[in-house]
């Protein structure tokens, strides 16, 4: 098993920057490729950010490209995703996720094993 506990969110305005941080903990965390989605109100959860096990490997949906940016720290076992000029349409449930293809960068939320609980990120405009 995987835990996994997402922190960072908050309220921010248009325009401005968050930083989501996601710790892993129960086994290994450089086994795993690590995703970030997200979901609105209404909404389907939908793939935001992926990255592979050693950080070489990353993709983003289009609606975030150049926008945000994942990066993750095996030694501290933690994830993250940068988050810049944010949108009121970026408002939403963010959840971190774990596969087990180490070397992958899927943002299909069905390759993921495990989940964290999710922290809310709301833009205001």
């Amino acid at each position: 098993q995987v835990q996994l506990v997402e922190s960072g969110g908050g309220l921010v305005q248009s325009g401005g920057s968050l930083r989501l941080s996601c710790t892993a903990s129960g086994r290994t965390f450089s086994d795993y490729a690590m995703g970030w989605f997200r979901q609105a109100p209404g909404k389907a959860r939908e793939g935001v950010a992926a990255i592979s096990w050693s950080g070489g490997n990353t993709a983003f949906a289009d609606s975030v490209k150049g926008r945000f940016a994942i990066s993750r720290d095996n030694a501290k076992n933690t994830v993250y995703l940068q988050m810049n000029s944010l949108k009121p349409e970026d408002t939403a449930v963010y959840y971190c996720a774990a596969n087990r293809f180490p070397t992958s960068v899927y943002l299909n939320r069905g390759f993921y094993d495990y989940w964290g609980q999710g922290t809310q990120v709301t833009v205001s405009s």
